[in-house]
Parts: structure tokens; sequence; C-alpha cells
């Protein structure tokens, strides 16, 4: 009896690729929310979609906006 193992679901396909887009803007922070849980986390590639490199610039825009506070370093609860 072989039994099947978790569920693969489809590949998401990175959004900056597609709209090839050459650098992340630290001052999107509308673009850049959709990369944060409501906790303040930053969402993993496996997650969000996105290819190593474009995962390396949201990561440093996102740390730069948080640094000026446009973006919250966590929730207060």
């Amino acid at each position: 009896m072989k039994r099947e193992r978790g569920r693969r679901g489809r590949k998401r396909v990175c959004s900056f690729c597609v709209d090839k887009a050459t650098s992340i803007d630290y001052k999107e922070t509308s673009k850049l929310r959709k990369y944060v849980t409501e906790r303040g986390k930053i969402l993993p590639r496996r997650i969000s979609g996105n290819c190593a490199h474009h995962q390396r610039m949201l990561t440093t825009a996102i740390k730069r906006s948080r640094n000026i506070a446009l973006l919250p370093f966590s929730t207060e609860a």
C-alpha cells in the first residue's frame, strides 16, 4: 500500500519577475506589507513565491523601511 505524502500545490511565480522589477523600493510600504505577516515577520520564499534574488532584495527593503519607521517591527499585542 502506497501512502501519499503531503500535498504539492502549484508553484507560485515571482511577482517581481513578472513585472520585470530591477529594484524594490523601501518607500513603497503598500507593496512591502503584502510580504509581512500580521505579527511583523517576513514571509518565506516558499509561501510568497519570490525567486531568491528578489527575496533578498525584498528582505533588505523591509529592513530598511523598518529602520526609518515606515513599517513596524512587530505589532502591539
